[in-house]
């Protein structure tokens, strides 16, 4: 059974921001280290029990799409090995797999949601006008 990451801990790189489920440190002003935990978030609330194995999962399908559209368009990971940045003395093995060094970019305002049906304003619309 993988270990469990409530909340990753690296004493020496500086925390900027803890999120839902990730935790992002500034290794330097062009890159983050960016660890997804197992912490489970709904409804943007984080539940109390963490799934195991949840982070290393999350990373790892990341991963493999941000590798196979690299060519359609450019991302934000610069393929730099997590172990050269982690601080002596962490189970680097804990953070392999859940972890990846990222370009410091300015992020663009974006949120699109896909449901297998309507539902909510876009059902309404649809009722009121027959399309979207």
């Amino acid at each position: 059974m993988p270990t469990t990451l409530l909340q990753s801990d690296l004493p020496g790189l500086n925390l900027i921001h803890r999120g839902k489920v990730r935790d992002v440190y500034a290794l330097s002003d062009d890159e983050l280290l960016i660890v997804a935990s197992d912490r489970l978030s709904a409804f943007d609330v984080v539940l109390p029990d963490p799934i195991p194995g949840k982070g290393e999962i999350l990373t790892q399908m990341s991963n493999f799409w941000f590798a196979r559209t690299a060519h359609v368009v450019p991302n934000h990971l610069t393929g730099r090995a997590v172990a050269d940045v982690l601080p002596a003395g962490v189970d680097h093995a804990l953070y392999a797999r859940r972890s990846v060094i990222s370009k410091r970019l300015k992020p663009v305002p974006f949120e699109a949601i896909a449901r297998g049906f309507l539902i909510g304003s876009g059902w309404k619309d649809y009722q009121a006008s027959g399309s979207l």
